[in-house]
């Protein structure tokens, strides 16, 4: 019974798929190449979230997944720079970090733009803006 059952279903024709049309980014979606010239992303009370956050970050410092930290005369901190696409009515469209070789971290620290978006003070534009910031995490010795 298994072996016929097996039987039929070697003869049976897998229905042909159409290839995957390949993904391509939406027009004006991709941050330009020189974040310099973007305006700067102001977003109220970033202490205060970001001093919630940098825990999970020195874990993954301490767990060996990002060398990238610095020391500080206060201890540790690490960087990373992200660049932000905001609609006309402020809301965060999407979050691109610059790598850093730390995902996870690049990763969080985008996660914390997108919970901060009701802070986030944009400039008055009628169409969709790029805009930079940076984060940096930090902790103690």
């Amino acid at each position: 019974m298994i072996a016929a059952l097996l039987l039929l279903l070697q003869t049976a024709a897998a229905p042909a798929l159409a290839p995957a049309a390949p993904a391509t980014p939406m027009a004006g979606t991709m941050p330009p190449q020189d974040w310099s010239t973007l305006p700067i992303l102001r977003i109220r009370g970033q202490s205060t979230t970001l001093a919630n956050s940098s825990a999970y970050v020195h874990g993954e410092v301490v767990a060996g997944r990002c060398t990238h930290v610095v020391r500080t005369a206060q201890g540790w901190a690490l960087t990373v720079d992200l660049a932000v696409l905001i609609t006309p009515d402020g809301r965060v469209r999407r979050v691109t970090p610059r790598a850093i070789d730390c995902p996870t971290v690049e990763q969080y620290a985008a996660g914390v733009i997108l919970g901060a978006r009701d802070s986030i003070d944009v400039v008055d534009a009628n169409t969709d803006t790029w805009y930079r910031t940076s984060m940096t995490f930090a902790w103690g010795a």
